[in-house]
């Protein structure tokens, strides 16, 4: 079957499950691009990333296991290397092993909380979030949010600043303050760069995740950094010294397939339970889910004849724009 999604996008880094999911001793197997992959870390803790197909009989090697720094397929007990090739046949020992007996390896590593994978050779690098490493940020992992769309919808909708109040009207939005002030967007390479001062809901005794509680009409201070083509790097704050890092990211899993993983960072309220970022994500999510999921084509249409756009919309009208140049698109 001929794969749907653009070649360029499998020399991009996408990413593929949070860390604390791929164990030493169990695999791990997923979609990237449409096409079936396998993580699984070796003795030493570094994660690998193979096509999750045993070529003896087609088998996935994710339903297997993890054995003497190899990857067992489940059906004969071949065993794999981190090189993909098969070094052993408990069935033919004295036999030298075929020269076909392996399996392709992808490009792996390990940032952020996530395992990455990059199908061929990656031509742009991860972003840099240096908030990350420094002990006056606590970091949440959120998600992972998997919607019936295409990874470019779940990336315009956390860009998309004219939803605010009406899909999470008291908790991101206020339906009595519904304009989008202007926003000025600029490229520098593959990476959107755009900041907007917007109204905001104040903070929920439910959700008291932001520090805008003592605020009548609370402004956001929002700084975007977005990396094709489905990173979001997002610092906000409210003119104090209190402020978030969003690190939003999309898994094309197929055409219509994608996983959300969203990881939160605060200089403040670190005694608070994840739970409560957790579920916040959760409600804001599945609020968004709802509305991404209706939408038609499922697919962004990369062509602006195909759908309205007003000034509001600058974001989307500009990644949209980038994706074409860099042949990312559809």
């Amino acid at each position: 079957m001929k794969n749907a999604f653009p070649k360029k996008l499998e020399s991009c880094w996408h990413p593929v499950a949070y860390s604390k999911s791929i164990s030493k001793e169990q695999p791990l197997g997923t979609f990237l691009l449409d096409q079936p992959i396998v993580i699984w870390r070796s003795a030493d803790g570094i994660p690998h990333a193979m096509k999750d197909l045993c070529i003896h009989r087609g088998t996935a090697l994710s339903l297997g296991w993890v054995k003497d720094d190899c990857l067992v397929c489940p059906y004969h007990a071949w065993r794999f290397d981190k090189k993909g090739v098969c070094v052993h046949i408990p069935q033919a020992p004295d036999v030298k092993i075929p020269e076909k007996a392996k399996t392709p390896v992808y490009q792996c590593q390990e940032r952020y909380g996530l395992i990455w994978v990059a199908l061929a050779d990656p031509h742009f690098s991860l972003p840099e979030i240096p908030e990350y490493n420094h002990q006056d940020w606590k970091w949440v992992d959120t998600g992972p949010f998997d919607w019936n769309s295409d990874s470019s919808r779940q990336v315009e909708n956390f860009t998309d600043f004219g939803h605010f109040p009406w899909v999470h009207p008291g908790l991101l939005g206020d339906p009595e303050r519904p304009l989008v002030p202007d926003c000025k967007v600029t490229a520098a390479g593959t990476v959107l760069h755009y900041s907007i001062v917007r109204p905001e809901a104040t903070n929920s005794e439910e959700f008291p995740v932001f520090a805008n509680e003592k605020v009548v009409l609370p402004e956001r201070r929002s700084a975007y950094q977005l990396h094709l083509p489905y990173t979001i790097v997002l610092r906000l704050g409210w003119g104090g010294t209190k402020g978030m890092v969003y690190f939003f990211v999309s898994q094309p899993i197929s055409k219509n397939k994608c996983r959300g993983y969203c990881i939160i960072g605060r200089n403040y309220n670190h005694d608070e339970p994840d739970t409560v970022l957790q579920e916040f994500e959760q409600v804001i999510f599945d609020q968004d889910k709802r509305i991404v999921e209706s939408q038609r084509p499922e697919q962004v249409p990369f062509d602006f004849a195909e759908e309205l756009h007003l000034k509001f919309d600058a974001v989307a009208m500009n990644y949209r724009k980038l994706m074409k140049k860099f042949k990312l698109d559809y």
